[in-house]
Formats: C-alpha cells, sequence, structure tokens
C-alpha cells in the first residue's frame, strides 16, 4: 500500500509544475517532501529533520514557527482578509508598513509601493524610472545596466535584467534595452584578470562598466541595478571600494542606482540594509524575502523624495497590483519587523553569529574540495573543485549541485549553484547550530569523488 508521501510524489509528479526544476531528474529521484518546521529544522515526509541552511530560499530571517507573525495574520484575517490599495484607498497594516519601512531606510528613500515578490518590486521599480524620466522630460532615457552574475527576477524585463544565462536564454532574452556590466567575480573570470587581487580587479570592472556607458551613450541610460551582494550568482561579495566607485559612476552622468536589496535586506550582511552599511545612498531600493521572512509573499518598492515628488505630481500613476499594499502581508511584515528589533537579530548577525559564521566558513578555505570561500554576515559561498583542481572543471561538472545532496544526506540544506555552495541561514542560528551546519558541509565534502 502505497504511503501517503508516494501518494503527494505521484499527485505532484501528474499536476505540479515546480520553478527552477529539471523535473525528469526530480521525478526520478522523488519529490523531497517537507511537511513541517521550527526554528531553524525544517521535517521530511519521512520524519527526518534538516538543519535549513538556506533559510527557505534566502528569506526565513528570523527563523520557522513564529506564532507573533501567525496571530499578526490570523488577527488580520479576522478583522480585514482584503481591501485594494487602488483608487484612494488603503487599509492599517499597509500605512504603517510604509511609514515603518521609511524610519528603517536610508535617509532620501521615505515612500513605498508595494508588490508581491522581489520580482515584482524589480518590475515595479522599472515601470518608475520610466515614468519619472519621461516626467522629467528625457523620455530616451530607457536603457537598464545590470551585471553579469546579476539575478533581478522572473517577469520578462527582470529576467533580462538578470545575469545568468541560465535563467535568460531558454526564454530567448534579454529585451532589447538590457545590458550586463562585468561582475566583481575574478573567480571564474580567467580571461578577465583571475590573477589579480580583489580590489584591483574591481577597479578594472568600473572601467569597462565606464566604457560601457560610454559606448551606449549615457543620457540614453536610465538606470543601473545592483545587487550590494550578488546572492544567486554566487554571493558574489563586493571589494572595497567597488561599490562607492559604481555609485559614483552613476552619479556622474545622471544615471539612477537602484539597489536590489531583496536578499541582504533585513538583518542578513549585520545591518538592516547593505545600503546603509555600505552608504550607497540609492535612489530606489527593492525588497522582498525578509520583509516578512518569507511568512507570506510581500515585495516593496522604496523611492527617493525626489523621485516621488515627481510622481505625486506626475498626473495619474497607472502601475499596481491587485494585492499591493495587502493588509495580511503588511501585518506578518511588521509583526516580523517587531521581532527583528526586539531580539537585536541586526547586532546579532554583525557582533556575534555574523562572525562566527565566517570563522567556521573560512576554515573550510583549506579543504581539498574547496577552490574559494566568500562571504559576510550570514551569508557565504565555496566554491567546489575536482581532485584534479580547477583547471579540471567543466561547464558539465556541476560540483555545487552535487555537493549540495551529499550535505542534505549529511543532515542540513544548502543550495547547489554550478560548481558553488551558497549557505545564508536563518539569522537566530546560535554558534551550536552553526558547528552542526559546517559538520554537515565538512562531512559531505569528504564523500565528494
Amino acid at each position: 500500500m502505497a504511503s501517503q508521501a508516494d501518494s503527494l510524489r505521484q499527485l505532484d509528479q501528474q499536476f505540479h509544475l515546480h520553478p527552477f526544476t529539471n523535473h525528469a531528474d526530480m521525478h526520478q529521484q522523488g519529490t523531497q517532501l517537507v511537511t513541517k518546521a521550527d526554528g531553524i529544522y525544517v521535517t521530511d515526509a519521512e520524519g527526518r529533520k534538516l538543519l535549513d541552511g538556506l533559510a527557505g530560499l534566502w528569506c526565513v530571517n528570523v527563523g520557522y514557527g513564529r506564532e507573533e507573525i501567525v496571530d499578526a495574520v490570523c488577527a488580520q484575517m479576522r478583522t480585514l482578509a482584503f481591501y485594494p490599495s487602488f483608487f484612494n484607498s488603503t487599509t492599517e497594516p499597509a500605512v504603517r508598513l510604509a511609514a515603518r519601512l521609511a524610519q528603517l531606510a536610508p535617509a532620501r528613500l521615505n515612500h513605498t509601493i508595494f508588490s508581491g515578490s522581489g520580482s515584482e518590486s524589480n518590475e515595479t521599480a522599472l515601470k518608475i524610472i520610466r515614468n519619472y524620466w519621461k516626467l522629467r522630460g528625457q523620455p530616451g532615457r530607457t536603457k537598464i545596466l545590470t551585471r553579469e552574475y546579476a539575478y533581478h527576477g522572473v517577469t520578462l524585463a527582470t529576467t533580462s535584467m538578470t545575469g545568468l544565462p541560465s535563467c535568460y536564454a531558454s526564454f530567448d532574452l534579454p529585451l532589447p534595452g538590457f545590458f550586463h556590466a562585468p561582475a566583481p567575480h575574478p573567480y571564474v573570470d580567467a580571461e578577465r584578470g583571475h590573477t589579480m587581487d580583489p580590489e584591483s580587479y574591481g577597479r578594472l570592472c568600473i572601467e569597462q562598466t565606464a566604457a560601457l556607458i560610454e559606448r551606449e551613450g549615457p543620457d540614453t541610460i536610465a538606470a543601473f541595478f545592483a545587487e550590494p551582494v550578488q546572492g544567486a550568482g554566487g554571493v558574489i561579495v563586493p571589494p572595497h571600494g567597488y561599490l562607492h566607485a559604481l555609485r559614483a559612476l552613476c552619479r556622474e552622468h545622471g544615471i539612477l542606482f537602484v539597489a536590489d536589496e531583496v536578499i541582504t535586506g533585513f538583518g542578513r550582511i549585520g545591518a538592516w540594509f547593505a545600503s546603509s552599511l555600505w552608504e550607497l545612498d540609492p535612489d530606489i531600493m527593492n525588497l522582498a524575502k525578509g520583509l516578512t521572512s518569507g511568512y507570506v509573499p510581500l515585495g516593496a518598492t522604496m523611492v527617493s523624495d525626489e523621485i516621488a515628488d515627481v510622481l505625486i505630481h506626475g498626473g495619474a500613476f497607472a502601475h499596481g497590483f491587485t494585492y499591493s499594499g495587502h493588509p495580511v502581508s503588511c501585518a506578518a511584515a511588521l509583526a516580523n519587523i517587531d521581532i527583528i528589533e526586539r531580539e537585536d537579530l541586526v547586532g546579532k548577525v554583525l557582533h556575534d553569529a555574523g562572525p562566527y559564521f565566517q570563522l567556521k566558513l573560512q576554515a573550510l578555505a583549506a579543504h581539498h574540495f574547496v577552490g574559494e570561500v566568500r562571504g559576510t554576515g550570514l551569508i557565504g559561498a565555496l566554491e567546489i573543485i575536482p581532485h584534479e583542481g580547477k583547471s579540471a572543471l567543466t561547464p558539465t561538472s556541476m560540483l555545487g549541485i552535487k555537493a549540495a545532496a551529499l550535505i542534505r544526506n549529511e543532515g542540513s540544506i544548502v543550495r547547489g549553484i554550478r560548481d558553488l555552495i551558497a549557505i545564508a541561514p536563518p539569522l537566530t542560528i546560535s554558534h551550536a547550530e552553526i558547528d552542526e551546519l559546517f559538520g554537515s558541509i565538512e562531512r559531505g565534502l569528504n564523500l565528494l569523488h
């Protein structure tokens, strides 16, 4: 007699299309069913408890099972389950959350429009930017710059911004008008400075970005979107001076600077936002994931006072989603922010869990299957290499995928990306749990062959 898990796997194979999945491989191996979660652990359908070293999908910052968020969601549903923010209307949670974000964000960002995801927050930013330049009398500013290895979403436009061929090639993207500048990632770039130190390579990337701007024409470029730490592209931590130089380059040419903080926001690197920690002063900042710790979907696009003023006085703003400012999602976000503040999770990442996590991460740099270690705060990556060394890697090696599977068998979940593994646990993780996580990682790496 088939178990309930087997029945669910059969239904999954018959009816469910998964995002970012090789379905043939998944159904051959059997779908991994997660049934419950608490703290930093999830439990699968076989009753196995696994340490979630990726916080769901870079998002469960406060950990699982937080009754405060559950209670806030239930109370809001009982009071007002839904009402839109269209047509001169709104709800109390949306108003209070917009005000709360203005208190937390960099000084010039005081206005927020809500959406349902990081993709939607970036898509919203794109439309705001087009509207802004048109209202400013510069409709020719339509081109968008991002970077190689960037990840900004899955709509047609945000996929065009994403600098990962695995994300855009299948859909014949990017669209016209989207350009990828070099990313400060010398480890994988053997032809453009792999022997340089990170700071020198960062300067080379700025020079090449400046050349791209000149080639396309500064007065045709609307904005530059940048993740402070490039997450899905491989946890690429910017070298010292790079982001400030990129910001200055945008200012020099009047190009709007957009910080995509979908992953880095809400404590992940030891600050509410990387833009505050690294003094980036963005014109627009996009949020999601840690905004509700993934408990319910919510995205947010925060804009500077200057941009907001142009939009407010520019007539009807014809953009938004049915669920923009959904009261239940906003109530969850407010409760989530309360937890982060009350438990000082930002300070914990900056002064305690983050440094200890980085210490354990760096300790694996000498492992014979590790080619490079990168990280900051509670996010990190290990580049995996074969026995023969980095030169033996091929486009089909996919050692990160293999390593992640082995590490899962050892009791922890990490993300395999190409030939690397990415790690970003809940911010609530303890030293003992960090030891457990890296114990699983080391045991998994030892089993590679």
